[in-house]
């Protein structure tokens, strides 16, 4: 969340900010409940000073034998309007969070402006795509003729949306998971396994809620919430703490199943592959200095197009504009992948920073090395990499006239095979 002084000192700054994201924010009552909870511990502090001194007379007076009947009868009053504003207070301030949380992090001036993925702006591109080949044919075509992933058990099992890899299909799913998770421990990130559900808290602290509430499948009984990506709990795994800005950047690698509902998700663009309800992911988050965390994210961003190029798989680079980069980030790339069958772009990887954003949802700090006050850190995530659409473009790409599917040179020391069919 913004900090509500910040708020006030920036409103225009705010307002526009959250306007570009296409959200609605009532900066009007939020500033009014921070002016009442202001008022209000003003008060309180006053009336409390009031008492100590007066307490301090009562004794004074009774210890020369007085009366303090009246002074300790004008005391009850003042007792009893400091359980008023305290009992206010702490109505006025769940107001306040409560609108606070649904103020936008703000994008950053390098950000363009727009409402529409024709409005994000392309930054780089690797590889060469296949052009006007009409025999490439879509990974769900192929995957069901080589016996590799099953739609329609994983259907009756479940439900769509959550597919079985069977064989190879499984071998290769396991591959890529293992090759991405070392790929990051070889560029320091520390491995981490991270539960699969977290709880309310932490589904607030990186902004899962409340805004993203009706994508997320929800244990009601248990008050757990499905993981939508292992961003949730990482970035949640030092909440309430003060880390040493000598340790500064943390990264950490995470591979989990995520699960997302994708509400209103149909058509041709979420056939195979192209979006599920469960999938696999390995998440790299990072942990760092405020001074440092747009170095950061190109750092971030190019450790997702190291995995991309290594597979050999083309790609594009966008810089996402204000109003599809959603509501946590400053600024966020994603990286594109080209799906040769179906001849489209398709999005494997987001690299974003949030800045200090989901820090203070989580009143997670540092403790600057020259001394002071801790200060909030900055959080930067991204995909390293997402793996239904890297598979299906996997496939897509590397299928041969025969009916063969070729297996990249850097994975063949995890399937023990070098093709499929």
């Amino acid at each position: 969340m913004l900090d509500p002084k910040f708020i006030r000192e920036n409103t225009d700054r705010v307002r526009a900010g959250a306007e570009a994201k296409g959200i609605a924010v009532d900066l009007t009552g939020l500033l009014a409940a921070d002016d009442r909870r202001r008022a209000l511990i003003l008060e309180g502090e006053a009336l409390k000073a009031k008492r100590n001194q007066v307490s301090a007379q009562v004794g004074k007076v009774k210890k020369e034998g007085g009366d303090a009947a009246p002074i300790i009868a004008e005391m009850e009053s003042v007792k009893d309007r400091i359980q008023r504003i305290d009992h206010e207070l702490r109505e006025v301030e769940v107001t306040l969070n409560g609108l606070l949380l649904t103020v936008p992090n703000l994008p950053h001036p390098s950000v363009p402006v727009g409402r529409t993925p024709e409005d994000n702006q392309p930054i780089s591109s690797w590889g060469e795509p296949p052009k006007g080949d009409a025999a490439l044919r879509p990974h769900w075509e192929i995957t069901d003729r080589l016996g590799l992933i099953d739609f329609t058990r994983g259907a009756k099992v479940a439900g769509a949306g959550f597919p079985f890899y069977v064989g190879k299909g499984a071998t290769l799913q396991r591959a890529l998971i293992n090759y991405f998770v070392d790929q990051a421990s070889t560029r320091g990130y520390c491995e981490i396994w991270a539960p699969a559900v977290v709880n309310e808290d932490s589904a607030r602290g990186t902004g899962q809620i409340p805004d993203k509430e009706d994508l997320m499948y929800v244990a009601e009984r248990d008050g757990l919430y499905l993981i939508p990506t292992a961003e949730v709990p990482v970035t949640n795994f030092h909440r309430d703490e003060v880390l040493n800005e000598a340790d500064l950047p943390v990264r950490y690698a995470a591979y989990t199943p995520c699960f997302r509902r994708e509400a209103g998700s149909y058509g041709k663009d979420v056939r195979g592959l192209n979006r599920l309800h469960q999938f696999d992911k390995v998440e790299l988050v990072k942990f760092v200095h405020p001074d440092r965390s747009y170095d950061e994210l190109e750092s971030l961003r190019g450790d997702a197009e190291r995995l991309l190029q290594e597979i050999g798989l083309p790609y594009r680079v966008l810089l996402m504009c204000t109003g599809d980069m959603g509501f946590t980030q400053t600024k966020k790339y994603d990286l594109e992948v080209w799906a040769a069958g179906q001849g489209r772009w398709l999005e494997v990887s987001s690299c974003s920073n949030f800045e200090s954003f989901q820090a203070r949802r989580m009143n997670l700090r540092y403790r600057p090395t020259g001394g002071g006050k801790p200060e909030f850190l900055h959080t930067l995530n991204g995909s390293g990499l997402a793996l239904p659409r890297v598979l299906a473009a996997l496939i897509e790409h590397y299928q041969t006239p025969d009916g063969r599917v070729i297996i990249p040179k850097v994975l063949h020391r995890y399937t023990g095979w070098e093709t499929i069919g």
